[in-house]
């Protein structure tokens, strides 16, 4: 069987430059479907059992975020369910290289470990059958697919409303896998964090807004080439509906608590970029923000607080930030969370680096300081 590479499939992406000898093969990662971002793929290749394989990918230095290339391994899996590192993975700073020897003839190789649109489908669904939960449409993206929106528990008044968003860059796909974990528990009727929440907050989760950008196989921006996540201040039914419909739901519940999650191509490690720099966030929102943080960090190991983003990191363009966005309107506590892509340089795992069920567990984790900022807002109204 002569070996073959192809990425027709949902979230599939990469160009073939040659694929003639094993030893030698070419490949160029694709600029999204109609953006400028390039640092995404997912592809196939088949009919390589026992050969030894080597392959460049000769663009990696034109990415968008070369940088994080350092110290990177590619993911690889052969049943598209259970995922590890290619440990033999280098970058000279213009070609990213891989060498391996697959054991299997069919192999599939990706930037990070895929969330498929059918598992979010069956996600939603899984959710949807559970008590007190209920599965919204909140519109449409550009090219038709559905913003779908689990609500957890009913709003009522003095129930504070605490809103997730993932996946505004669809490539960044730990963060459905984190929303996935934090579902599980929120919704595990065993589970005592869970229980709690359930009985004295609204949730609104949007597992992934960007549902084009992910079929698409695009690293950040949606079906027209927008960054939804510098898209808040001023989205557009054209260019940005999937936001649109969001902040649309949003101005009709209230936000008490916003957590948008994301993954980071460079730094390797679990951390939060605040509010706190927002205009008119106030003493009240950074004394809640301190306390949620600290207990984070000491209910889940693989969360830190030395490496992250400067506060002068944004800039102009603060408030077009869903977090930035999300806080100065309802003068909430407002988050953003970031996975990396490589490994959690504080706790190594080599054979997985950072994955889809490490990604899931902090989702879980993230509960308890929900909870107890949930129970410190319920406080000041009693």
């Amino acid at each position: 069987m002569s070996l073959s590479i192809g990425c027709q499939f949902d979230s599939g992406a990469i160009r073939v430059i040659e694929a003639n000898d094993p030893t030698k093969i070419r490949l160029a990662i694709r600029d999204d479907n109609a953006g400028d971002f390039r640092q995404w793929f997912h592809f196939r290749i088949s009919g390589a059992a026992g050969q030894a394989l080597t392959l460049r990918f000769e663009n990696a230095g034109q990415c968008s975020y070369a940088d994080g290339w350092y110290g990177y391994q590619v993911c690889a899996s052969y049943d598209r369910a259970h995922w590890f590192r290619l440990p033999d993975t280098r970058y000279d700073g213009q070609v990213l290289q891989v060498a391996f020897t697959p054991e299997q003839d069919a192999v599939w190789l990706a930037y990070f470990e895929p969330y498929s649109h059918e598992r979010h489908q069956s996600l939603v669904a899984r959710a949807a059958q559970e008590s007190g939960v209920r599965l919204r449409k909140l519109g449409e993206s550009v090219q038709g697919r559905e913003i779908d929106c689990l609500q957890v528990g009913e709003p009522a008044a003095g129930r504070p409303n605490v809103w997730i968003v993932a996946r505004q860059h669809p490539g960044e796909t730990m963060a459905e896998w984190f929303v996935e974990g934090l579902l599980d528990r929120l919704l595990d009727p065993a589970d005592g964090v869970g229980r709690a929440l359930r009985a004295s907050a609204c949730f609104w989760i949007v597992p992934n807004i960007n549902p084009d950008g992910a079929f698409l196989g695009n690293l950040r921006s949606n079906a027209v080439g927008a960054n939804l996540n510098r898209e808040w201040l001023k989205p557009a039914a054209e260019r940005s509906p999937e936001v649109l419909c969001v902040r649309e739901a949003m101005e009709a519940t209230g936000v008490d608590l916003f957590l948008d999650i994301h993954g980071d191509e460079t730094l390797p490690y679990v951390f939060v970029d605040g509010s706190q720099m927002v205009p008119g966030y106030g003493e009240r929102n950074r004394d809640l923000q301190e306390r949620f943080l600290a207990t984070f960090a000491e209910c889940a190991p693989d969360f830190q607080r030395k490496e992250g983003y400067a506060e002068d990191r944004f800039d102009e363009e603060l408030l077009t930030l869903a977090s930035k966005w999300v806080g100065h309107r309802f003068n909430c506590v407002s988050m953003t969370l970031e996975m990396p892509f490589k490994d959690n340089a504080n706790a190594p795992e080599p054979a997985t680096g950072w994955n889809g069920a490490r990604s899931a567990r902090l989702g879980r984790d993230i509960l308890l300081p929900v909870l107890g900022h949930v129970r410190a807002l319920l406080a000041k109204v009693e």
